[in-house]
């Protein structure tokens, strides 16, 4: 029912509906400490009736502040990536709070789709204003938005799961967009021009795992629709 609280083994089973079949409660340490923390906060926001859209918003409002924060003498890298990080947790939390209240809509995941995206070119962007060769940014940008295409139109060809969980995955860019603007941050202590060759091969290493992790999803999907007809 709408609007109903679940607990954490129904808002497990649930999620696990919404992502494939692949169940929480047995995934990672890690990964699995990672969704419980976003079903306990997207609980309290559920019952103080914080809508999943606004989540969204606001995880959307902190990726674009990221380019105009690293731009800024002295701690802007790390203020980047601790916007980085708080837009991730939103990134979690509004789908958290969705399926904890029973709310989740064919166009909620589009508007959560389309904030991914946007999220990530503002750190794209970011990146770029550090230092990155607009070449090299525009790769990653273009092979991640790949992937989530090529995922979306497999599976309305008739693929009945998500295929692989590759190594190019929103969590996988999340880490690189984090690590690659707190390590840049400590080399502008070090010498202000090693930002620049920091953030460069940041870009590169998003590129290579957004470029494998294509190269993974492709083989799954191949594999998957072959077997499907």
């Amino acid at each position: 029912m709408v609007g109903t609280q679940l607990n954490w083994d129904q808002y497990a089973t649930a999620w696990a509906r919404l992502h494939g079949g692949f169940d929480p409660r047995v995934a990672a340490p890690v990964v699995r400490a990672w969704l419980r923390f976003a079903y306990h906060v997207g609980y309290v926001l559920g019952r103080l009736r914080v809508s999943p859209t606004a989540v969204t918003v606001a995880g959307v409002l902190l990726c674009f502040c990221v380019p105009l924060l690293v731009t800024r003498p002295g701690n802007g890298l790390f203020l980047g990536a601790l916007f980085v990080l708080l837009a991730a947790v939103a990134d979690s939390v509004d789908g958290a709070v969705a399926v904890a209240t029973g709310r989740t809509t064919r166009l909620g995941y589009v508007y959560d789709s389309v904030a991914d995206r946007l999220g990530e070119v503002a750190w794209l962007l970011a990146f770029w204003l550090v230092g990155a060769p607009g070449g090299l940014v525009v790769a990653g940008g273009a092979l991640s938005w790949l992937h989530e295409y090529v995922r979306a139109r497999a599976v309305a060809a008739g693929m009945r799961d998500i295929g692989a969980v590759t190594v190019g995955e929103r969590p996988t860019r999340v880490s690189v967009a984090l690590a690659g603007l707190l390590v840049a941050g400590l080399a502008g202590l070090i010498e202000p021009d090693l930002a620049a060759g920091t953030i460069t091969m940041a870009t590169a290493v998003w590129v290579l795992l957004a470029g494998f992790g294509l190269g993974q999803l492709l083989s799954s999907i191949r594999r998957a629709l072959l077997d499907a007809g």
